[in-house]
């Protein structure tokens, strides 16, 4: 019975190993990580995003160039397209459902180790200072390479972005933020293209 309620986490880091993607821009030193949101679109950090075209590295190592659909530094997001990659993407649980005390995952690639898992608890759910926007504390262990990258639950469906950290936690932009910002950049785009 115990043994049914422990997450395998090899098996969670499989799963967020095919929709973690590894972002650079210009070098060979990967410089942060990625959500496959699309067979077609990427989303990192904001301060990732430090160029119009970047490289993407998949979980089957090929390579293809992301254009950038729209940044935005105030909410450090960012929105790429890729061609379709042929890669189920990423499962999303509903980032508002989420509680203090529970187990969360981060993937990504710190110090150029990739797709290296970390796991630890949500502490807070609330600004960073107060009156700032919304974000996810955990106990997860980051360092740069991390960032854009997925937290997701014990069931491998990702609930928020990891973006920095701060007093030594964790803090992630809650996935229900991010999925807001993508469907206003996908819908600007496609106003855009039909004009």
């Amino acid at each position: 019975m115990l043994e049914e309620s422990i997450p395998h986490f090899a098996e969670i880091a499989d799963e967020l190993s095919q929709v973690t993607v590894e972002i650079r821009s210009g070098g060979r030193s990967g410089i942060g990580a990625g959500i496959l949101w699309a067979p077609d679109l990427v989303v990192t950090n904001a301060h990732v995003a430090r160029a119009p075209c970047v490289g993407v590295g998949l979980a089957d190592d090929r390579w293809v160039d992301a254009h950038l659909v729209v940044a935005d530094r105030r909410v450090d997001v960012a929105l790429f397209r890729i061609p379709r990659c042929g890669v189920a993407p990423a499962a999303f649980s509903d980032s508002d459902t989420l509680r203090v005390g529970a187990l969360v995952v981060a993937l990504g690639h710190p110090l150029g180790l990739r797709r290296t898992l970390t796991a630890g608890i949500v502490h807070a759910l609330g600004p960073a200072r107060p009156g700032g926007r919304r974000f996810i504390h955990a106990d997860v262990r980051l360092a740069p390479g991390n960032s854009g990258g997925p937290l997701a639950d014990t069931a491998g469906q990702v609930v928020g972005m990891n973006t920095m950290i701060v007093g030594g936690l964790a803090l992630a932009i809650p996935i229900n933020d991010v999925r807001r910002f993508v469907a206003s950049a996908t819908a600007s785009e496609a106003a855009a293209s039909a004009t």
